[in-house]
């Protein structure tokens, strides 16, 4: 079901328009209008324009959050030190990771 535009007189006898969702909830209430055939193109201009409309965000940036991840910096290279691993390095790592806690075969077990 669509929305529904209802015309009405405000308190200060201007004709004004407001459009209502399906539920009964107004989303939109025109500007006054002087006489009902100008709220009635104001609908109108409403329906040709609303459907197609672009989004301009005129809202101001919001502040930093202070729980923001920081992006991650590359470490500069220390001239005369090389960071890598060698091979035989990661070997011994790898077999220290695969020996078992307790039991048969784990180190300080006799």
């Amino acid at each position: 079901m669509a929305g529904t535009f209802e015309l009405f007189v405000d308190a200060d006898a201007c004709f004004r328009f407001r459009l209502r969702a399906p539920d009964g909830a107004v989303l939109a209430v025109s500007k006054g209008f002087a006489d009902k055939p100008a709220a009635v193109a104001g609908i109108t201009a409403v329906r040709e324009y609303a459907g197609m409309g672009l989004i301009s965000d005129l809202c101001p940036e919001p502040p930093a959050s202070p729980a923001a991840p920081r992006p991650r910096s590359t470490p500069t290279p220390v001239p005369g030190v090389d960071r890598r691993v060698h091979d035989n390095d990661l070997r011994i790592r790898a077999r220290a990771l695969r020996r078992p806690a307790h039991g048969p075969g784990a180190v300080g077990v006799g």
